[in-house]
C-alpha cells in the first residue's frame, strides 16, 4: 500500500484531473526483444540511454503473460493492465502520461510491463482486443512489440466498431520497420497466440482481487509493486504530474513502499 503523506501528495498534484477508465474499478457509471528476462547490477545515473524506442529491449516474463519493454535494471518499474479497445487506454498511451513514460524507459530510468485484457470484446461483442492482444504477441517474436502498440493506439478505431480485423492490424504492421513478413502475417490470421491471449486475460482479471474478480479496470498502474489508487488516477493523464510521480518514487523508492502506518 501507498504511504499515507506520499499518498495525499500525489492527490494534491492531481486535484481538478478526474478517476476514469474502462471496467473495473476504474470505470465511471457509464461508460497503453530479445530473449528471457535477466537481472543485473544497479543502473547507474550516467549510464547512456538507448538510442530511441526500437532500440529498447523486450522480453516475455517467466509468468508466461507479462511483457517486459526496458533495461532489467531500471530503478522503477511501472506495470500496465490495458485493453487496446478502451479509448480511456488511448488517452493514456497518446497524450497522456506514457509519452513521458516511454521517455524514462529509453533512458534506463524505467521499465515498463505490460499485462494486455481482452475483456471489451464480450462487453462490446466481437473479437477486435483478442486480434490485437495476438498481434502484439506476435510482434514481440520480431523485437518489435513497443512500436506496434504504439501505432496501435495512435490509430485505435472507435470503441463500438470492433475495428482490430486482421487486415486493418496487418496494415499498421506496415508502418513499424521489419515487422511485416510471412511468420508475422500467418501469426496474425490464424490466431497463433490464441492460448497466451486467452492467459493473459485471465492474469488481468486476478489483478483485480477479490473485489474486482473481473479485473481492476483500464488503464490500471502499478508502480513498484503498489497500485495507484483509483481515486487518483487522474495522475496518469497529466504528463507533467505523471513524470513528476515517477521522478519522486526514483528519489524516494522507500516512500512508496511503505505501509500505511
Amino acid at each position: 500500500m501507498v504511504h499515507r503523506g506520499f499518498a495525499a501528495a500525489v492527490a494534491a498534484a492531481v486535484i481538478g484531473l478526474s478517476a476514469v477508465g474502462c471496467g473495473g474499478g476504474h470505470q465511471p457509471a457509464e461508460s497503453r526483444n530479445d530473449g528471457p528476462a535477466a537481472g543485473g547490477k544497479a543502473t547507474s545515473p550516467a549510464r547512456p540511454g538507448y538510442s530511441g524506442l526500437s532500440e529498447v529491449p523486450e522480453r516475455l516474463e517467466k509468468d508466461g503473460t507479462t511483457i517486459t519493454v526496458g533495461d532489467p535494471a531500471a530503478p522503477v518499474t511501472v506495470h500496465l493492465y490495458e485493453d487496446l479497445r478502451c479509448p480511456v487506454c488511448k488517452e493514456f498511451e497518446t497524450t497522456g502520461g506514457a509519452p513521458r513514460l516511454r521517455g524514462a524507459t529509453v533512458r534506463r530510468e524505467t521499465k515498463t510491463q505490460y499485462t494486455l485484457a481482452s475483456f471489451l470484446d464480450a462487453r462490446l461483442t466481437g473479437s477486435g482486443s483478442e486480434k490485437a492482444v495476438n498481434a502484439l504477441r506476435a510482434a514481440l517474436d520480431k523485437g518489435r512489440f513497443a512500436e506496434y502498440h504504439d501505432v496501435l493506439y495512435a490509430h485505435q478505431p472507435a470503441e463500438s466498431v470492433d475495428g482490430f480485423t486482421d487486415a486493418y492490424l496487418l496494415k499498421l504492421a506496415g508502418r513499424v520497420p521489419g515487422l511485416r513478413g510471412p511468420d508475422f502475417d500467418s501469426a496474425v490470421k490464424t490466431m497463433k497466440y490464441r492460448s497466451f491471449v486467452t492467459r493473459s486475460e485471465q492474469a488481468y482479471e486476478k489483478a483485480g482481487g477479490a473485489q474486482s474478480p473481473k479485473g481492476p479496470g483500464t488503464p490500471t498502474v502499478d508502480i513498484n509493486g503498489a497500485r495507484v489508487p483509483a481515486e487518483y488516477n487522474g495522475v496518469l493523464f497529466d504528463g507533467d504530474v505523471f513524470s513528476g510521480l515517477l521522478a519522486k518514487i526514483r528519489a524516494h523508492p522507500e516512500e512508496w513502499r511503505k505501509p500505511n502506518p
